[in-house]
């Protein structure tokens, strides 16, 4: 069986349910953003949140990914780094507890938490304290990481870091491993365009965006124009188009992948576990169309429940699923 391991920032997601609004007004937390906090603002949310429902899960775009990965039955690791304090043991356990193997590296750092408050409408808006996510660098990396995996996920706000991603990277291809990137973000496209480029072009074989993140990539409002201009950089491209499905370009071939109804309540890892999707449909060689089924169907999972993580309800019934789509 394939083995995949996901790199990215080590984010605890405190998952919030508020009562109304008025808090991140008071925040000044945009609706729907996701905005860098200091340490102080962190221990604010948490005061001012500390009579409101929650749930405290490992989080961060890639190792979301690598737990729907996980949860498929996959072999899988993260990579990652977090603080010598309880937040970093809680993230450490949390993935072996869901059969990811733990590849964390330790700092003094306070361990960067997400508080991800959601409203009653589904919508979430996080105020990220980065911490030592992103204390991250090349020089952290050791090639034997990436032996034994076949395929590597690479969360796209790894770009901020030019050295490191450069650096990941290059040991992925050296160690002859696939490599999948999320583009995660239209600001941070749009921040490194030529460089991610580049990175796409001489290293990357899979890439997924949604249509802002094609925007920010090609300058193409439309997502199948934006589709064609991405596939000539990698071998196959994926453009989400929120409630109308997805789009995949693969072999010079456009699939239109429809979308999965589902009543949203938290859209926290609804990308992300698309990518899981995706990424188990292929990599267990399923057709394009059964694989996008497949994440498109997680997707939809997911955002009816709170969390980037399935329910085991929801999870039996993706695998009958997958063996019935296996059976044909």
């Amino acid at each position: 069986m394939a083995k995949i391991i996901g790199i990215g920032s080590a984010l605890t997601d405190l998952l919030i349910k508020l009562e109304d609004d008025r808090l991140m007004e008071e925040l000044n937390l945009p609706k729907g953003s996701m905005t860098l906090v200091d340490v102080a603002t962190m221990e604010l949310i948490a005061e001012k949140t500390a009579h409101l429902e929650k749930e405290m899960v490992s989080g961060g775009s890639a190792a979301n990914t690598i737990h729907g990965l996980a949860q498929l039955g996959m072999e899988t690791a993260f990579l990652g780094k977090v603080g010598n304090d309880e937040t970093g043991d809680f993230f450490y356990q949390d993935l072996e507890r869901n059969n990811i193997k733990p590849m964390l590296i330790r700092s003094e750092t306070a361990s960067g938490i997400a508080s991800a408050l959601i409203s009653k409408d589904g919508e979430r808006t996080f105020g990220t304290y980065l911490g030592a996510s992103v204390e991250l660098t090349g020089e952290d990396l050791k090639d034997e990481y990436f032996e034994d995996y076949d395929l590597l996920h690479v969360e796209g706000y790894l770009i901020f870091n030019n050295d490191l991603l450069k650096a990941v990277l290059q040991k992925a291809k050296k160690a002859n491993l696939k490599i999948s990137l999320d583009l995660a973000s239209y600001n941070v496209v749009e921040e490194n365009l030529d460089f991610l480029k580049n990175m796409v072009t001489r290293y990357v074989d899979i890439v997924f965006a949604n249509e802002e993140e094609a925007l920010a990539y090609t300058g193409k409002t439309d997502p199948e124009e934006a589709l064609e201009i991405i596939a000539e950089d990698t071998e196959l491209a994926v453009v989400k188009t929120g409630k109308t499905g997805s789009l995949v370009k693969y072999e010079g071939k456009v699939y239109k992948i429809p979308v999965v109804t589902a009543h949203a309540i938290d859209t926290t890892g609804a990308g992300d576990v698309y990518a899981a999707g995706f990424l188990y449909g292929m990599i267990n060689d399923m057709s394009l169309m059964d694989a996008g089924y497949i994440a498109s169907l997680m997707a939809a999972k997911v955002i009816e429940t709170y969390g980037a993580k399935i329910p085991q309800a929801d999870l039996e019934f993706i695998n009958r699923e997958i063996e019935s789509l296996r059976s044909v």
